[in-house]
């Protein structure tokens, strides 16, 4: 138990760490689409286009960001297999706190009271859930459920992904939800996967879930991105932290054999609704930075650089 939650912990920082340096990255990208007066950064509907966001995926700060990103991946995929996913997911999902901490060095966004209050809720309700949490299940469950995953990830992540691009600007919530559904479709995956325990390659690469994996986190990261570019950062991550956290925690519940101890089960449900109301109140008290997200042209050198206001989100310089 406790090298599970360690391993949560060290992939929530991973991921809180690698969201901001991607956030910072997707934003120089946008500006300097901007400064080009550059028509090809968005698609018709006002959403970031492919070429957009593959140039933010090509700065230094959001590939280093990725690399984090893969590394929480590889610490959350062991976490998922030593904790139960309500307590594994939800630690994970933390990574909120992380990212509001250090948006306020990074993005100069500050945090308000209520922002503060919101992520202690946060951490009681990660205290709670770890000190309820039992033993996870054993992840065995037919092969129909392996394909079921697999169809459900390709249906979400298609359509979420056309649906996005419809919505263009309005889709930043929609879109960090949806990969949210994904990072939590992985670690469903990760958990029925066959093939691991005992290591067998043949049985793993035949294993519908592994491609549910494959698909969820490539989409997810794309939706990711997306969801940076164009609205809140702290707005994105809570949205995440939505889907990647309540749908797995019940699935692990209902269907994998999670459990929590005896006579805790009324801590571990406190524990998980205080997380997730945590983590969506950070956001929904933080400050409004999604205007940093709509590109401005650079100023005139010889013009006076105006003063940032100081309860706004000052612009970065690329």
């Amino acid at each position: 138990m406790i090298i599970g939650l360690v391993t949560a912990v060290a992939a929530s920082v991973c991921y809180g760490t690698g969201s901001v340096l991607q956030a910072v990255g997707s934003r120089k990208s946008a500006r300097r689409e901007a400064a080009k007066a550059s028509t090809t950064g968005t698609t018709q509907h006002g959403g970031p286009s492919l070429s957009s966001t593959a140039k933010a995926a090509v700065t230094w700060e959001f590939m280093v960001g990725t690399v984090l990103d893969f590394l929480g991946f590889g610490l959350g995929a062991l976490a998922a297999r030593m904790l139960p996913l309500f307590l594994s997911q939800t630690v994970i999902s933390a990574n909120l706190i992380v990212t509001a901490l250090l948006s306020i060095k990074l993005l100069g966004i500050r945090l308000n009271g209520r922002e503060w209050v919101s992520i202690g809720v946060v951490c009681s309700a990660l205290v709670l859930l770890a000190t309820a949490a039992g033993h996870e299940g054993s992840g065995a469950t037919a092969m129909s459920t392996h394909w079921w995953l697999l169809a459900i990830s390709v249906v979400l992540m298609g359509g979420g992904t056309v649906a996005v691009r419809l919505l263009g600007a309005r889709a930043a919530i929609l879109a960090g939800l949806l990969s949210g559904l994904g990072f939590g479709a992985i670690g469903v995956g990760v958990r029925i996967l066959d093939g691991i325990d005992p290591f067998d390659l043949p049985t793993m690469l035949a294993d519908p879930a592994l491609y549910a994996i494959l698909v969820s986190g490539s989409v997810g990261m794309y939706l990711h991105t997306v969801a940076l570019q164009i609205g809140s950062v702290n707005g994105a991550t809570a949205a995440l932290v939505v889907g990647e956290t309540v749908l797995p925690g019940i699935i692990g519940v209902m269907w994998l054999g999670d459990a929590s101890r005896d006579g805790f089960a009324w801590v571990a449900v406190l524990g998980f609704l205080l997380a997730v109301a945590g983590a969506v109140a950070v956001a929904w008290f933080g400050e409004p930075d999604a205007h940093a997200a709509a590109p401005q042209a650079e100023p005139d050198t010889h013009a006076a650089a105006p003063q940032a206001e100081p309860d706004k989100v000052p612009t970065p310089v690329a």
